[in-house]
């Protein structure tokens, strides 16, 4: 019985440890930027509930957003894309520049592949559809501040659906961060071959977001 009894605070004892592995030990430091009022209270009060995060501001555009990291720096920016004046590509290059740049995930109410693949390019860390629940938007905060990359499937499928298999497994490699001489290595393919067959990839890519429009 007394060894039952060990056994089991022992295993309470791994499982408390496992989950303080994956808490973050300090809350991470969250700024909102969405220029619609009603969206931005919407986040700030659903988020700013979490214990995992800190809210430090939420800003209605890029210039007040920079302003504002001056004072209270970021962990991690939820990011609207469509926004007036300065766009979210734009904020997103501004906010890279930065001296000690935050982790930025792109929060927007549009899935189209140019857009995905221009916020990614300009190195956003995720990218999710404001439909997204909390308890997703919060995983993916964590993952990225983490230093992993968040694409929801749904996201990820609506580009990689329109390739050719090699082009589906490039595109899964590349949002993976994996290193080019092992996507080549993967796929049978030399460094040059990879190279002109991403970039391939890059332009459908493009044309298929030019159809739409």
């Amino acid at each position: 019985m007394h060894k039952d009894r060990d056994k089991d605070s022992n295993n309470n004892k791994d499982r408390d440890k496992e989950k303080d592995k994956r808490q973050p030990k300090t809350p991470i430091r969250l700024l909102i930027v969405d220029d619609h009022p009603v969206v931005r209270a919407g986040l700030s009060s659903m988020l700013g509930k979490q214990p995992r995060l800190t809210l430090v501001g939420a800003a209605a555009g890029a210039e007040e957003a920079l302003a504002l990291l001056k004072d209270c720096p970021a962990d991690v920016v939820l990011l609207d894309l469509r926004m007036p004046k300065i766009s979210g590509i734009e904020a997103l290059q501004s906010l890279r520049r930065l001296p000690s740049p935050p982790q930025v995930i792109i929060l927007s109410s549009f899935d189209f592949e140019e857009e995905i693949y221009r916020a990614v390019q300009a190195g956003a860390r995720g990218y999710l559809l404001k439909e997204t629940s909390c308890d997703e938007i919060v995983a993916a905060i964590v993952a990225v501040h983490a230093g992993k990359q968040y694409f929801p499937p749904a996201v990820a499928d609506s580009l990689r659906h329109r390739l050719d298999p090699t082009e589906q497994a490039i595109y899964g490699m590349m949002f993976a961060r994996t290193a080019d001489p092992e996507i080549a290595a993967t796929l049978g393919l030399t460094a040059d071959e990879l190279e002109a067959r991403s970039w391939m990839m890059l332009r459908k890519l493009e044309r298929i977001d030019a159809s739409r429009s």
